[in-house]
């Protein structure tokens, strides 16, 4: 049987060690794309953000439109690049971020279109190439010829390759990459004068705030740019990243918010995250391990205090507060673990089902066990079903009749003997009356010496409990009859007598005592008034009294009843109506045990014992 602190050093136990399974879990990445897709969810949920939060960068895009209006074939000459970079300095463009590569020299016959594009590049002076192949012991790279030319033009270059997560999505931006800074933050960088420091890429990269799905960022369209056509005031004194939307040019890719964005649109959120101050942060580690550690112990702790089912009940609750918390911060620019404390406590929850079941289940055969000692097996499992999973038979206000019985001279019987054979004597008796008192689905309440107190109709509630009663109390007479002829054949007298009261009316049902002990009973002026009948029997010819209530409640009058008189009961103010059982010759015949005479030699052992 668990009890209950060794239930609670098990609850404890197994919390620890789910706990301990989750922390290495986490500290060993497992579960992470789980837990990353828990960011995604979180993404559709905000969904979109004003459009403000990236106003300074506009996307030119070649989008669907361009191909269609300008009718040329990717990739497009160096000369028609050049004349979007000229349109967009003359429109006052801040940075011109070029998401296309000029790593390779142009072919014949458009040589000449590669001068062409370094000339503009030159007169922009605010241009950021990208790459995506690079020296990462010297940072050189292929682009227009390579890095002096690159210098000689006052541009930049950046690694245009976008960091993806295990499971292919897009999250994080880095700020280098092949020994470069990445284009989002050589743009960045070259816009406000200032590299983006360290502290904003936790192990070297940093979330992308992304503002919405695609579409989001503010486009115009390659074409019109190209022509000319197109509002300058879109691009004038912002970071205009130029690059291919159209997803025939393969460039596309899942990310956080959506499930297919351009990669110039990716790199225009990352500058828009670089330029709000980065405003998404994940939890430190401490933080973490303080979550898993805080959800882990929360079942059992909770069981300290409250009831099992409550302490799931609150720990569910905590979590959908906590799923909602996450949410609400998230809001806030703030990530926060989701799957790793949610492992914890659902671990922890079902450990703490497993322990509760198991001392439930001990707790249910404990007191089955014992409760099997004094009542029938049928009784017992009404009773278990009735009391539910806590197992508590608690009690409750019943009608039933009290049943109390005594051994006359039985004292004087035992003073004289051997301990062995008194003892060996009484069980005999106590399992002869116990037997006839559970076949009649009487419950045994306690055993006092030589004494019983027994209930019937408690703690399962039944019509005919009178007649149960009465029927025990007669099997109870007729098995003391034999009882008495196995005494005068060993030897040991001509019997007992006993006397028996019986009494009907309200009483509590239910169980008494500590946590350590507790013992079912029937308390109330009923079985007070019980108690008494059966002593007033003493002295008088009848071995059996009942009260009027029980005489009343009886299905049919029986015959072998006489009234006896109407009684004073010590402790009541009322008198009381009594029956008596007319003795039947059997029984009433015999006298009194009488042990053998002082002086007598007792055998060396015990003649009696018990019947099965």
């Amino acid at each position: 049987m668990l009890s209950g602190k060794r239930k609670y050093a098990w609850l404890f136990a197994l919390s620890a060690l789910t706990t301990a399974l989750v922390i290495l879990l986490w500290a060993a990445g497992g579960m992470k794309t789980l837990e990353l897709s828990t960011v995604d969810q979180r993404f559709d949920i905000r969904g979109n953000l004003p459009s403000q939060e990236a106003k300074n960068v506009v996307l030119v895009s070649i989008d669907d439109e361009t191909f269609s209006e300008l009718r040329l074939r990717w990739p497009f000459r160096r000369s028609v690049q050049a004349t979007v970079i000229d349109n967009l300095s003359k429109a006052g463009a801040k940075v011109i971020v070029e998401d296309i590569m000029y790593s390779e020299p142009s072919l014949p016959p458009y040589e000449n279109d590669d001068y062409v594009l370094a000339e503009s590049i030159t007169n922009a002076g605010n241009v950021v190439l990208a790459t995506s192949e690079t020296d990462p012991r010297t940072g050189e790279t292929p682009v227009m010829g390579g890095n002096d030319n690159v210098k000689a033009m006052n541009a930049t270059v950046g690694n245009s390759i976008l960091a993806t997560d295990t499971d292919g999505v897009i999250r994080r931006f880095n700020r280098m990459r092949g020994g470069i800074p990445t284009l989002s933050v050589a743009a960045v960088t070259r816009a406000t004068g200032t590299m983006p420091g360290k502290e904003n890429f936790p192990h070297k990269s940093a979330w992308i705030n992304f503002i919405g799905g695609e579409g989001r960022i503010q486009q115009v369209p390659f074409s019109a740019v190209y022509t000319g056509h197109f509002n300058k005031r879109a691009v004038k004194g912002k970071i205009v990243v130029v690059g291919a939307t159209n997803e025939t040019l393969h460039d596309v890719h899942r990310t956080s918010s959506s499930k297919a964005m351009a990669g110039p649109e990716i790199h225009a959120n990352a500058i828009a995250t670089i330029l709000n101050v980065f405003p998404m942060s994940k939890s430190p580690w401490f933080v973490v391990l303080l979550l898993i550690l805080l959800f882990g112990f929360a079942e059992p702790l909770l069981n300290l205090r409250v009831d099992p089912r409550e302490a799931f009940l609150i720990c569910l609750g905590g979590a959908i507060f906590y799923v909602l918390l996450v949410i609400y911060v998230f809001n806030l620019g703030y990530i926060l673990p989701v799957t790793y404390p949610l492992i914890a406590l659902a671990l922890s929850m079902v450990a703490s089902l497993g322990v509760n079941f198991l001392s439930a289940a001990f707790e249910r055969e404990r007191v089955r066990n014992e409760f099997a000692r004094f009542a029938p097996d049928s009784v017992v499992d009404q009773v278990l079903d009735e009391a539910g999973d806590g197992n508590k038979l608690g009690g409750k206000r019943v009608v039933a009749t009290l049943l109390f019985s005594d051994l006359r001279g039985f004292t004087t019987f035992s003073e004289k003997l051997q301990p062995e054979l008194v003892i060996a004597t009484l069980n005999d008796y106590l399992t002869e009356m116990s037997e006839a008192i559970l076949d009649h689905h009487g419950t045994l309440v306690s055993f006092m010496g030589d004494g019983i107190m027994a209930v019937f109709g408690a703690p399962v509630e039944t019509d005919d409990h009178a007649d149960k009663a009465l029927a025990a109390a007669r099997e109870m007479l007729a098995r003391m009859h034999f009882f008495n002829q196995r005494m005068a054949d060993a030897g040991l007298g001509s019997g007992f007598k006993m006397g028996i009261g019986l009494n009907t009316g309200p009483v509590m049902s239910g169980n008494v005592g500590s946590e350590r002990r507790l013992e079912y009973t029937a308390i109330g002026d009923t079985t007070n008034t019980a108690a008494r009948l059966e002593g007033m029997t003493k002295g008088t010819p009848y071995q059996l009294y009942i009260s009027q209530e029980t005489y009343d409640a009886l299905s049919e009058p029986p015959a072998d009843f006489e009234f006896v008189e109407e009684m004073a009961v010590r402790g009541r103010e009322a008198s009381l109506r009594v029956w008596g059982l007319v003795d039947d010759e059997d029984v009433s015949d015999l006298d009194p045990a009488q042990p053998p005479a002082p002086g007598e030699d007792l055998p060396p052992e015990p003649i009696w014992t018990p019947t099965s």
